[in-house]
């Protein structure tokens, strides 16, 4: 069993950035890949980005460079670093967790966090 903890979500101007944080705990994979997915209002669950075991990432079209994922293997932690952010990018966003390599997709993935609300206004 894997426990997936986001942090970090909260109220932002459009520009700002934030930075959301995964932590892991409990039966962690030692070959892993993370996810980040979103979820906006009334729309479905999408693929953010992700970093696997080897550190190699991978992103939406929709945040690439603005968006950064980056890991803490002493911490088990996953950090997600979102700047210049839009209004469109508020969402609930969650990390979620599987072995081996990265996937897009929400069912590939084992373990879920519980969220972390994420608002930008305009």
């Amino acid at each position: 069993q894997v426990q997936l903890v986001e942090s970090g979500g909260g109220l932002v101007q459009a520009g700002d950035s934030l930075r959301l944080s995964c932590a892991a705990s409990g039966r962690t994979y030692s070959n892993y890949a993370l996810g980040w997915f979103r979820q906006a209002p009334g729309k479905e669950r999408e693929f953010v980005g992700g970093i696997n075991w080897s550190g190699s990432t991978a992103y939406a079209d929709s945040v690439k460079g603005r968006f950064t994922i980056s890991r803490d293997n002493a911490k088990n932690t996953v950090y997600l670093q979102m700047n210049s952010l839009k209004p469109e990018d508020t969402a609930v966003y969650y990390c979620a967790v599987r072995r081996y390599g990265l996937r897009d997709r929400l069912n590939e993935y084992d373990y879920w966090g519980q969220g972390t609300q994420v608002t930008v206004s305009s």
